[in-house]
């Protein structure tokens, strides 16, 4: 039997919040109907991508869509802190399931947002790439797109974790949330390449976290009501996660790149000034060739 799930940290929708993400699930429907399971991951942590994720769940539920989103970072999971989530009963998760410990219905939960449900990544577990290797999570994903119109699959960075990689052939396209003038365009070429060799349909790009200069529409909305909003998200502590005591000890990616750190942000004039899950490229969020002239120009101003 399914739990239920409440989150308790839902960011209001501004309008020009919900019209980007909205923007960014008609570009994803446009790709196909036979891409029900779709893989969000991104090149190194705190770019945005599982903010992405749940705002993209959220508006396929404007859409009268039967939505699950299913968070497959079980090594720095941020969904049950980020979104304070709660339950009155002892909550299982996606390591549960893969370690053999809780049957498939045991780990769905239900959620306070209409038609979505979701299954959260459990405690942190000690051989993740092993357990999203298993059979078990192949047939879970099959289940469920059996079962939801869209399967949401939020994944660690691939530049940092192979998880991603391990998930991929699984799903049925990825998409890659870059943050401006954080990733090089040498360093995306790689992740690129890595999604490439899996064979899995990479369906594009959401460019996060963008500079908008001018007094323009979106900027007096972004400015007004995204200023600070990625940040707010790190004052939150982890809630408890059932018996097993306090979720959120964070796990760790391993090792950092090789690639010096310089050399895979963009110039200092570039760092955002609008964090947080606005998608101001949203127009381009299908089109790499875009994506890799926007991260080239940053890296050469």
């Amino acid at each position: 039997m399914a739990n239920s799930i409440l989150f308790q940290n839902l960011e209001k929708q501004t309008y020009a919040r919900r019209e980007a993400f909205n923007s960014l699930r008609t570009n994803l429907q446009f790709c196909g109907v036979d891409n029900k399971v779709i893989m969000f991951t991104s090149c190194t942590p705190d770019e945005g991508k599982s903010t992405v994720t749940m705002e993209l769940a959220r508006s396929l539920n404007d859409d009268v869509k039967k939505v699950v989103l299913v968070d497959a970072d079980l090594r720095k999971s941020v969904f049950v802190g980020r979104y304070r989530i709660h339950s009155e009963e002892t909550m299982f998760g996606l390591s549960h399931y893969l370690s053999g410990q809780k049957k498939m219905d045991e780990v769905i939960n239900h959620t306070n947002i209409e038609n979505l449900d979701m299954i959260i990544a459990g405690p942190v577990a000690p051989n993740p790439t092993e357990l999203l290797g298993r059979e078990l999570f192949v047939n879970l994903l099959s289940s469920l797109k059996e079962r939801y119109d869209v399967v949401l699959v939020d994944c660690p960075p691939l530049g940092w974790v192979i998880d991603a990689a391990v998930v991929a052939p699984n799903c049925d396209g990825v998409v890659l949330v870059v943050e401006s003038g954080a990733i090089s365009y040498r360093y995306l070429q790689d992740v690129k390449k890595q999604l490439e060799v899996t064979g899995v349909n990479i369906l594009g790009v959401v460019l996060n976290k963008v500079k908008v200069e001018g007094g323009g529409y979106y900027n007096r909305y972004y400015s007004g009501h995204y200023k600070g909003y990625y940040n707010k998200y790190g004052r939150y502590g982890y809630g408890r996660y059932g018996k097993y005591g306090k979720y959120g000890e964070y796990g760790h990616y391993g090792e950092e790149p090789t690639e010096p750190l310089e050399d895979m942000a963009g110039p200092s004039g570039d760092t955002t000034e609008i964090p947080g899950g606005g998608i101001t490229d949203h127009k381009n969020a299908i089109n790499f060739d875009h994506l890799y002239q926007t991260v080239r120009k940053e890296n050469e101003r």
